[in-house]
């Protein structure tokens, strides 16, 4: 068996996955394609299918050159893998010998190994993919030119095509070397396996984009607060809470989610009570100091670190988002104290689940109003007239970008 090849196989199950079924990469990633390969085979495939899925319209259209017609899905998948590994510089005898062997090995497709040989030998190694970067989908697209222009919206393209650096949010130390974020979110561009990293042991961080961090510091002062983290997993954020000393009830409706949360408190030495339950029909035993509702949504905002969401989605699901959305925002603000804040944010670029949830929120609730905050590190052009924080994935777009967020706090 060629050299790589239980690795290049699980990566080509992820991308027929995802762009075969339209099934997410987090759900495939716990299947049986993964299950059985050990850990560094596993990282691989997972590298190697999203580095594909981050860039398929520039190696289609590289293909395109070499193609009489268009293969079947397996055979274009085997070939974009081979091509993704070529232009980062991967020895090509390796490369074809591998992309050969799964098409041999492929339901009805083996004829068509000697066609995948002839092209990929036209390919050098380290070739440089020309052209616009991955285009997002239309449903997506229209609506943030809109919202945003064409040159930013092209920008923020430009970001999601490259490996995304990993953000850690800093507790103690050790720390690993990276370079500190205006913020004070920890940037490293290459970790590696991440529980190897100095500091993982000893709980002094944790796993966190620097744009979703500053969801906390929108609540202001929070020590010795009574703070609600609603839709609390993976938990990044009621680990900051707790680390600032708040009093934190961690609630989600997905057990197995929470069972994650329960274990970075444990590795981090802090503390939160965990509740399992639906907020829309939870009743907590009293009002709270403090709520940060980080709302399902359509997570448009973080594809340069999800790229299969552009194959998975339609659009289709943004009206039930929408309204889901608008519905917790007003059962949230029924645990809240008279005079307590709200934080309000989503990972989305849509400005429906972020700008228009905020109008309607105002417009629902008389006497409702927003905090004007003044964050360390943050431009004061990231921040809309109102005083609600937009992040977008081409901020810091030197420095390896952010992912997108709306983030707004209120009062009443």
């Amino acid at each position: 068996m060629a050299e790589g090849l239980l690795a290049r196989q699980a990566a080509l199950a992820l991308l027929m996955g995802v762009l075969g079924d339209r099934l997410p990469m987090s759900q495939l990633s716990e299947g049986p394609a993964l299950a059985k390969l050990a850990a560094a085979d596993r990282a691989r495939a997972q590298r190697l299918a999203t580095e594909t899925l981050r860039q398929i319209e520039p190696i289609d259209r590289l293909l395109q050159t070499f193609l009489k017609r268009e293969p079947p899905l397996l055979v274009l998948n085997i070939l974009r893998l081979a091509v993704t590994e070529l232009q980062g510089g991967a020895a090509a005898h390796g490369v074809v010998n591998a992309a050969v062997e799964m098409a041999r090995k492929g339901q009805h497709v083996a004829a068509l190994a000697g066609m995948i040989n002839a092209v990929l030998r036209k390919i050098p190694t380290g070739v440089v993919l020309a052209g616009a970067a991955q285009k997002m989908p239309r449903w997506l697209r229209q609506p943030m030119v809109h919202a945003y222009g064409r040159d930013a919206v092209t920008a923020m393209e430009g970001v999601q095509a490259r490996t995304p650096p990993t953000d850690l949010t800093v507790k103690g130390a050790p720390l690993p070397d990276g370079d500190m974020l205006p913020t004070g979110s920890l940037r490293i561009r290459e970790p590696g396996q991440i529980s190897g990293l100095p500091g993982y042991a000893e709980g002094a961080w944790w796993v966190q984009d620097a744009a979703a961090a500053l969801a906390v510091p929108m609540l202001g002062d929070v020590r010795g607060q009574k703070v609600l983290d609603l839709c609390a997993a993976p938990g990044g954020k009621t680990l900051q809470l707790a680390a600032a000393g708040a009093l934190v009830t961690a609630l989600d409706i997905s057990g197995p989610r929470m069972g994650r949360v329960r274990e970075n408190l444990a590795r981090t030495g802090l503390a939160a009570d965990l509740v399992v339950a639906d907020g829309l029909h939870w009743h907590p035993e009293g009002l709270f100091d403090a709520i940060l509702l980080d709302a399902p949504c359509s997570a448009t905002g973080t594809i340069r670190r999800h790229p299969d969401l552009l194959y998975i989605k339609d659009g289709t699901e943004i009206e039930g988002l929408v309204t889901l959305q608008a519905q917790m925002f007003d059962r949230a603000l029924t645990f809240l104290r008279p005079g307590g804040r709200l934080v309000y944010c989503t990972c989305s670029l849509l400005p429906e689940e972020g700008e228009a949830q905020l109008a309607g929120a105002l417009e629902r609730h008389p006497g409702l109003t927003v905090v004007r905050r003044s964050l360390a590190g943050v431009p004061d052009g990231w921040f809309s007239p109102d005083g609600a924080l937009r992040l977008r994935p081409d901020y810091w777009a030197d420095l390896g970008g952010m992912d997108g967020f709306f983030m707004v706090c209120v009062t009443r």
